[in-house]
C-alpha cells in the first residue's frame, strides 16, 4: 500500500496542577479551550471536541500519523503555558499537572464523547475531577496506583 492511512481518535483528559480553579472567568476558560484547539491543530491532530471546568480539560482529537502521543501531550501543555503565563500576568506560577489520561475512541462512539466534553459543566455539579477520572481509568480498564495519580 503506497499510502498510510489512519483514524485514531483519542479523549485526553488533563488538570490543573493541585488542581486548581485557574479556568473560573468563562472567557479565559474559552480562550484556553481555542488555544489548545490551534495548537493541536499545527500537531496535525484536529481536535473534535475542547471542553472543560476551571480545574482540567478534556480534549477530542484525531491522532496524527507523524506525532506519538506522548509529543502530543508534552507540546500542549508546553506551549498554551508559554502562552498563558504571556497572556495573562495572572498566570505566572500556572502549570498543568505532570500526568495525564488518554483513552481511545470508536468511531462509533465518538458522537457520545463529544456530547460528554461539551456537557463538562453539567456533570461536575456532582462529580470531582477525581471522581471522574477514577471512572475513566476503570471504564477503560486501566490500573492505576491512587499513590501516583495526582499532583
Amino acid at each position: 500500500m503506497p499510502q498510510s492511512l489512519a483514524n485514531m481518535i483519542v479523549h485526553l483528559v488533563f488538570s490543573t496542577r493541585d488542581r486548581e480553579a485557574w479556568f473560573a472567568d468563562a472567557e479565559k476558560m474559552n480562550s484556553v479551550h481555542a488555544y489548545l484547539g490551534g495548537v493541536s491543530a499545527t500537531l496535525e491532530c484536529p481536535s473534535i471536541a475542547i471542553g472543560g471546568v476551571a480545574d482540567h480539560v478534556h480534549i477530542l482529537a484525531r491522532m496524527s500519523r507523524t506525532i506519538s502521543l506522548a509529543e502530543w501531550v508534552k507540546e500542549l501543555k508546553r506551549a498554551s503555558t508559554v502562552w498563558m503565563q504571556k497572556e495573562w500576568p495572572e498566570f505566572a506560577t500556572f502549570h498543568w499537572q505532570a500526568g495525564y489520561g488518554a483513552f481511545s475512541v470508536s468511531q462509533s462512539n465518538t458522537d457520545a464523547v463529544v456530547e460528554y466534553v461539551h456537557h463538562q459543566a453539567e456533570h461536575h455539579r456532582t462529580k470531582t475531577f477525581q471522581d471522574e477520572f477514577r471512572a475513566l481509568l476503570k471504564k477503560h480498564g486501566v490500573a492505576w496506583d491512587e499513590r501516583y495519580v495526582w499532583d
